[in-house]
């Protein structure tokens, strides 16, 4: 074997001290707040309790890989770089509306989305929000994904108080650190799954604040209202662990009207399991877009949205998780033109902004992204 000669060494050892700096780096980073905290203690002994957690995890009802048969991480991640994929992000603004919140009579019973899955549900007097996103970015990283132009219009200054914030997993585009802790001391209660709650104590949120949930139980919110928790077919980890919190679904029941708030979820049995313990649905609000064949375990398709409203026997659809950001490798307006396609059942497709009036299902929707480049 060959000696290294003096430049060989001092090259490597230059390369083994950028390692390690980079090393260092990396691992001071994951020790800001935005990386949430992991469940210990007696979050953690209840977590254990839970028919769902097994082996050190939380598990879906059903075996549900993170890449389907026939991928591989390595050509997904070539695929992600190199293929030439086409018209992930629109080069105009998307029209949108500016709605004053604060200014919506207490009854009426409105919904106004905020692109991919932020949107705030006013009804019997009450303010729900879900997943909110409001920092202009779905990346831990601050050269990360960034929302679209016309995307990004409201900011938690705009928001009124809210009774109840829903959280349905701890992924970055649905838990959002900066908007999270700005929107903390406008927030009555939040309500999400086991082990998130870890998250939000670290960002200042009090154990009063936070009510977290296994599926299948029921929280009940006064004067009529109540949210039934179930569950969805997805993931959860916002560093190096992995479903180590739990991830959701709630049906918002109002005096009046029933509402599923449905975050990420891939397509399985549980939708008609819960249509058939709470339905008639009133107004699902179901995922699509971001999807893929590979990720087809853990994102639906827009046929499959379409089924799984029906599953839910869900009376009217607003499909959300779209028209924001850029996570899968689709058109930005592929997941709206596939499914109003062939929807053959009320669809709300509303300009980010726009009032969706919950008791209309006659309400008509423009096509607001035809003729966006």
């Amino acid at each position: 074997m060959k000696k290294l000669t003096g430049v060989a060494i001092k090259s490597l050892k230059i390369v083994l001290g950028l390692f390690l700096l980079l090393t260092i780096i990396v691992l001071l980073y994951m020790r800001h707040p935005l990386f949430g905290e992991k469940p210990s203690g007696k979050r953690l002994e209840l977590i254990k309790q839970s028919p769902h957690y097994k082996d050190g995890q939380f598990q879906n009802i059903h075996h549900t890989p993170q890449l389907s048969e026939g991928y591989n991480m390595s050509g997904v991640l070539y695929d992600f770089m190199f293929k030439k994929r086409v018209r992930l992000r629109p080069i105009d603004a998307l029209p949108s509306v500016k709605t004053d919140l604060s200014a919506i009579q207490p009854d009426q019973d409105v919904l106004i989305w905020f692109g991919h899955s932020s949107y705030y549900i006013q009804t019997g007097g009450k303010r729900f929000l879900a997943d909110p996103v409001f920092s202009g970015s779905a990346s831990p990283l601050p050269v990360g994904t960034k929302a679209f132009k016309g995307a990004d219009i409201y900011s938690i200054d705009d928001f009124p108080v809210i009774d109840y914030l829903f959280i349905s997993h701890d992924h970055y585009d649905h838990l959002d650190y900066k908007t999270m802790v700005a929107l903390k001391d406008k927030v009555g209660k939040v309500i999400c799954g086991l082990g998130v709650g870890a998250h939000l104590e670290r960002w200042g949120y009090t154990p009063a604040q936070i009510i977290e949930t296994d599926w299948w139980q029921d929280v009940e919110l006064g004067e009529g209202f109540s949210a039934h928790t179930a569950p969805t077919r997805h993931f959860s980890g916002r560093s190096l662990s992995r479903n180590n919190t739990l991830w959701q679904s709630y049906i918002l029941q109002t005096p009046s009207l029933k509402i599923y708030i449905g975050g990420d979820s891939g397509y399985d049995t549980h939708f008609a399991e819960i249509g058939k313990k709470f339905g008639p649905i009133d107004f699902a609000i179901l995922e699509n877009g971001q999807y893929d064949l590979a990720w087809k375990y853990i994102h639906m398709q827009p046929e499959e949205v379409l089924q799984a409203a029906k599953d839910l026997n869900a009376k009217r659809l607003l499909p959300v998780h779209s028209s924001k950001f850029t996570l899968g490798n689709h058109p930005w307006d592929e997941p709206l033109k596939r499914l109003k396609a062939i929807a053959d059942m009320p669809l709300a497709t509303p300009m980010i902004g726009q009032i969706v009036d919950l008791r209309n299902d006659q309400q008509v929707f423009q096509d607001w992204w035809t003729g966006v480049n």
